[in-house]
């Protein structure tokens, strides 16, 4: 069965909604246009239950379908923040919010989930409840896990989750996932190094945290060269190096950043008590100290085996079998959607965005050709999951 007829008819539609998202992006928690945008649309619709400020400014809407008291309560996600990018795409509906932008696709996910929940709301072709969720902060504040903090799986219920996000390079039409960890966790390092201030001319009289910063830069890539099993999957990137103010002073102090990403837990809790013993050898051996703090992010993003191949019919069912890649490689990026699938078992779909601009670019624009596609997907995974 391929895109939904009445899906296609209002494509161009829910192509506007995406076009006014996008004209006016907000970051992280503060989304008071964009979550209002969301819950009038969804109260439009005649949804049954439309809740905002869940998790500060997350948008849950309710829609109980013909006998909603027959079957299981399915949640579907869809997160709504921008990023802290200049957008430099010439369109038309260019954001008007200087150095704030939909680069991710975050306004293509929210349209699409509104256009299944207009079109579920009218028809109401299943027996059960479907819990619509639209996410803030999904871009490094962890908004699923606040919307989580605050009630959300409580007061809601739903017995499974699903998301799913847009992936340049895939082609248009196309789906693609896998069981298992499908993305990556990612977690913030931070490394303060202590040495001795000395004339530049006179080195011997100090303790370089330049050079012992970059002894560490280089030390921190043996553990995942040395500790990680070869056939496991781990990456450790320093990002920033802070060091100095003039030419001819070694400075005192340094100050390093960066981010470790595993596709394993008990990968990630290695290098959360090697990093820390690397770290303070390498700075004694140079007569400094250091402390490395490390931040928790997000978690692995792990697909449960029993869902992803439902989620993986329903695709194929839009799709065609051909169409969806069942098996794709795991991605170092991070998503919080992690979180939620801790807590309830789901699955986490890609939907293709074609040869765009990559994610996180000020050149990227979600295609809206994926849009009947990702809302079709939407509407029959409720139908197919709960039936009549």
């Amino acid at each position: 069965m391929p895109v939904l007829n009445r899906v296609a008819e209002t494509a161009e539609e829910i192509a506007t909604w995406r076009r006014e998202l996008h004209t006016f992006p907000e970051l992280m928690f503060d989304l008071p246009r964009t979550s209002a945008y969301v819950a009038e649309k969804l109260k439009s619709f005649g949804c049954d239950e439309v809740v905002t400020g869940i998790g500060r400014s997350g948008v849950v809407a309710v829609i109980k379908g013909r006998a909603s008291g027959k079957g299981q309560v399915i949640g579907l996600r869809a997160d709504m923040d921008a990023l802290p990018i200049l957008e430099d795409t010439g369109l038309p509906y260019a954001s008007q919010n200087t150095g704030k932008m939909h680069a991710c696709g975050h306004d293509g996910h929210t349209a699409m989930l509104l256009g299944a929940a207009r079109h579920l709301a009218e028809t109401r072709a299943f027996a059960g409840t479907v819990v619509l969720i639209f996410q803030p902060a999904e871009e490094g504040e962890g908004g699923a896990r606040v919307m989580i903090e605050d009630g959300l799986l409580e007061r809601f219920k739903p017995q499974e989750i699903y998301g799913m996000h847009n992936q340049p390079g895939i082609p248009l039409g196309e789906f693609a996932l896998r069981p298992g960890a499908i993305m990556a966790s990612t977690d913030r390092l931070e490394i303060f190094i202590d040495g001795r201030g000395a004339h530049a001319a006179k080195p011997h009289q100090g303790v370089d945290p330049v050079l012992v910063g970059s002894a560490i830069v280089m030390g921190l890539q043996q553990v995942v060269a040395r500790n990680v099993d070869p056939l496991e999957s781990a990456v450790v990137s320093i990002t920033m190096f802070h060091a100095g103010a003039v030419e001819n002073v070694i400075p005192a102090t340094a100050q390093l950043t960066g981010t470790a990403r595993t596709l394993k837990a008990s990968v990630r809790k290695m290098l959360q008590e090697r990093l820390p013993a690397i770290v303070e050898g390498i700075a004694s051996a140079y007569g400094a100290t250091a402390q490395l703090k490390w931040i928790d992010g997000y978690p692995v993003t792990v697909n449960h085996a029993e869902q992803a191949a439902f989620a993986a019919k329903v695709a194929a069912d839009v799709a065609g079998t051909d169409k969806v890649d069942t098996n794709i490689a795991p991605m170092m990026g991070a998503e919080d959607f992690s979180f939620m699938l801790e807590a309830r078992p789901g699955a986490f779909i890609f939907v293709g965005n074609g040869q765009s601009a990559g994610l996180h670019n000020p050149h990227y624009n979600f295609n809206d050709e994926a849009i009947p596609f990702g809302t079709s997907y939407w509407v029959r995974l409720v139908e197919t999951a709960m039936p009549l």
